[in-house]
């Protein structure tokens, strides 16, 4: 199956509201889905007899913001963060890439993480990514059995991939830059 047939179908069976977005002309052709149906789409790509897209290969985020004046009018995004999701299917030989979409900050009030539903009860190796993404980039993942930090430090203060993350001068009287 090839992306747009995967687009068509996921737009059959939950319908425009849910699946918000494509690009099927990107080199790795992507499939927008609303932050709330990740979990029930995931659920679907994985065991429809069609796509049977049982391996997630990656899941990362991704933070669209430029801190820079200057540069944020070319810019040409509305700040908000992505989590992207690679699947594949060993049995059709099959790939497409989905994206969910959140504000950069929870009901836009800073320093309050955007959340996105969990999809560890779907593919188990979400587990590991979602912490991952959690610990460097500052997604909330909602129902996750074990969201903590897996890279940085547990007392460690912000999110590394952020585009505005100010690395600490001084972490337990060791210096910085």
């Amino acid at each position: 199956m090839n992306a747009e047939e995967i687009l068509n179908l996921l737009v059959d069976e939950f319908g425009s509201e849910r699946i918000t977005g494509s690009n099927l002309a990107a080199m790795d052709p992507w499939i927008e889905v609303a932050a709330a149906s990740i979990e029930e789409v995931s659920r679907f790509l994985k065991t429809d007899e069609r796509l049977l897209l049982d391996h997630l290969n990656n899941l990362c985020g991704v933070d669209y913001f430029e801190p820079d004046e200057k540069k944020a009018a070319k810019f040409g995004h509305d700040p908000h963060v992505e989590v992207v999701y690679h699947l594949s299917s060993y049995t059709h030989r099959h790939k497409i890439t989905i994206k969910v979409c959140v504000p950069r900050w929870k009901d836009d009030q800073a320093g309050q993480l955007p959340e996105v539903p969990t999809v560890s009860g779907v593919w188990k190796i979400a587990d590991w990514h979602e912490r991952e993404t959690f610990d460097l980039v500052g997604v909330n993942f909602s129902g996750h059995p074990n969201l903590t930090r897996i890279l940085c430090a547990e007392d460690w203060v912000g999110h590394p991939l952020r585009k505005d993350y100010e690395f600490p001068l001084e972490y337990h009287g060791i210096r910085g830059k």
